[in-house]
């Protein structure tokens, strides 16, 4: 084994203790004395997590893959301003570096969420939960475990298929797959191009100027545009996971899709619709978008129907809790 291959492994072996370490700690403290209090939501954000308290109702948001709290900030800000709470924690891995990110696996970024949620329920009396892209999917399940306790729901470009129209046929039916299952995996990155998910221009510039390190805080802000190939394998593995769960999603759900999304064709949210056994699906299609809902040119328009859905479902648990009550 060469010097680099050398250092390059003690480095990530180094970056798993330290995360295994912090989870463990985590972990403890959920399993504790009962005299010993359970983490706060606060204490799960992470330095570049988020949450504003504006009502008796939460909202978890989920961030994508490689993503960052900020690319879902102005979306809950638009909820949190309609009477919920909202909070968006860093997904595992997440807003350090891209040694950090491939030294975890999917379920660690789920469990990232699951424990929010439970931290943001000893505060909420109902609790949505609302993801982007990956984070989607990691959205449903943890519906599909928790059942009735996710009070609903919001999908925001659904990832099941890479295939939208920025997505090569030849990358994603021969090379992805001769990378994935080879060792190639430990030395490839793909790296994302424009339009980077994102219609409007101008918010596609100024993603531009930070790639061209004009701004040294770009894992912060707008997270990794460089994929590691074990990082994508992970993903492939939470696909196949949510695939698996869909049939357990009970809770109401909104599904919300560009219809000219680059990564991902509406065929995603067609494919959950379709597999989901919630009694409750409604679908909110847009157009001049692109992946990227949250940051782009129908961001408003997105946050206020999901803002919308959270509020009518949330009505109807209430109603049919005094419902029950008066009984």
């Amino acid at each position: 084994m060469t010097r680099a291959l050398f250092m390059q492994e003690s480095l990530r072996e180094k970056l798993k203790v330290e995360i295994q370490t912090k989870n463990l700690i985590i972990m403890s403290a959920l399993t504790s004395a009962d005299n010993k209090a359970k983490p706060s939501i606060d204490a799960l954000l992470g330095p570049n997590g988020f949450i504003e308290r504006k009502g008796g109702v939460g909202v978890l948001l989920v961030h994508g893959l490689t993503g960052t709290p900020t690319e879902m900030k102005q979306f809950g800000k638009v909820i949190a301003r309609k009477g919920f709470t909202v909070a968006c924690p860093e997904l595992a891995g997440h807003c350090a570096s891209i040694e950090a990110l491939t030294t975890t696996k999917w379920h660690d970024w789920y469990q990232s969420i699951e424990l929010a949620f439970d931290a943001l329920k000893e505060e909420c009396e109902h609790v949505f939960v609302a993801g982007l892209s990956m984070g989607a999917l990691i959205a449903l399940l943890l519906a599909a475990k928790r059942g009735h306790q996710v009070a609903g729901v919001i999908l925001l470009s659904t990832t099941f298929f890479y295939d939208g129209w920025n997505v090569s046929k030849l990358k994603r039916t021969l090379l992805l797959p001769l990378v994935l299952y080879t060792p190639l995996k430990y030395f490839i990155q793909w790296e994302e191009t424009a339009p980077y998910g994102i219609k409007d221009e101008r918010v596609r510039a100024m993603v531009h100027a930070i790639l061209e390190n004009r701004d040294n805080q770009a894992a912060d802000k707008i997270g990794y545009f460089k994929t590691p190939a074990t990082v994508i394998l992970e993903s492939v593995r939470l696909i196949k996971a949510a695939k698996k769960s869909l049939k357990n999603v009970i809770s109401p759900t909104l599904i919300v899709h560009s219809t000219e999304d680059d990564m991902a064709s509406i065929k995603n949210a067609h494919y959950t619709q379709a597999n989901i056994t919630s009694e409750t699906i409604e679908t909110f299609f847009v157009d001049d978008t692109y992946h990227v809902l949250t940051l782009d040119k129908r961001k408003d328009d997105v946050a206020k129907r999901a803002a919308q859905f959270c509020k009518e479902q949330a009505q109807k648990l209430n109603l049919r809790s005094k419902i029950q009550a008066s009984a």
